[in-house]
C-alpha cells in the first residue's frame, strides 16, 4: 500500500466523507471545535502565517442575523444546522509573524508592509487553513457543509470588520437524513498530473 494512513481513516477523511446539507439536532460542543482547531492548526502555510479567523454562530440571535444573508438555497440548512462557522481571512495577520515565524521576524515588514500583498497572502493561506478545518471536522466524526453562496459584503459588515474578509460559511454537525447528494465524478490522475 502506498499510503501510511489507515484505510478506515482515509475513508473517514476523504472517500466516504460528504458535504452535508441536513443535520441531526445533536449539538456540536465547544470541546469538539477546540479539538478540531488544535489538530488543524499544524497544517502548513507560507511563513507559518495564520490568517484564518473563525466566528462560531451559536446563539439564536446571531443565526437570525446570518440566515437572511445566505443564498436562498442555503438558508434552511443554515437555520437548522447545530453549528455554523464563518471562516474569514485576517488581512492584518502579519502582526503575529514575529511570534509565529521567529526564524525571520522581519518578514512582517519585509514582505507584508503593503495591504494588497497582505490581502493576497491572507486569502490564499486562510483558504488552505479552511480546507484543513473541513478535514478536521471530518476527523472529529462530524460532517461539514461549506458554502460560498452568501452576501459577502453583508456578512463582513454584520459579523466581521474591514480587516477581515469572509471566505466561506460552514455548517457543522452529524449528517441527517438524505444529507448528501450523489457523489459527483472526480478527474482521474492522468487528467491532472503531468511530469516534466
Amino acid at each position: 500500500m502506498s499510503l501510511v494512513l489507515d484505510p478506515a481513516a482515509q475513508d473517514l477523511l476523504f472517500r466516504e466523507a460528504r458535504t452535508a446539507n441536513t443535520f441531526t439536532d445533536e449539538p456540536v460542543t465547544e470541546e469538539q471545535v477546540q479539538a478540531i482547531y488544535d489538530l488543524v492548526k499544524y497544517g502548513p502555510t507560507a511563513f507559518n502565517q495564520t490568517p484564518l479567523r473563525i466566528v462560531l454562530v451559536r446563539s439564536a440571535e446571531a443565526r437570525e442575523r446570518l440566515v437572511p444573508l445566505m443564498a436562498e438555497g442555503n438558508q434552511a440548512k443554515t437555520a437548522s444546522a447545530p453549528l455554523t462557522a464563518i471562516l474569514a481571512a485576517d488581512n492584518e495577520f502579519h502582526e503575529e509573524l514575529p511570534k509565529l515565524f521567529p526564524v525571520f521576524p522581519q518578514a512582517k515588514d519585509v514582505f507584508f508592509s503593503e495591504r494588497p500583498v497582505r490581502e493576497a497572502a491572507a486569502g490564499m493561506n486562510a483558504a488552505l487553513q479552511a480546507a484543513y478545518f473541513i478535514v478536521g471536522v471530518r476527523a472529529a466524526g462530524l460532517a461539514a457543509g461549506p458554502m460560498t453562496g452568501f452576501d459577502f459584503g453583508a456578512v463582513q459588515k454584520e459579523f466581521l470588520d474591514g480587516d477581515h474578509t469572509p471566505l466561506m460559511v460552514v455548517n457543522i454537525g452529524r449528517p441527517g437524513e438524505a444529507a448528501a447528494y450523489p457523489r459527483s465524478p472526480r478527474l482521474a490522475y492522468d487528467e491532472v498530473v503531468t511530469t516534466v
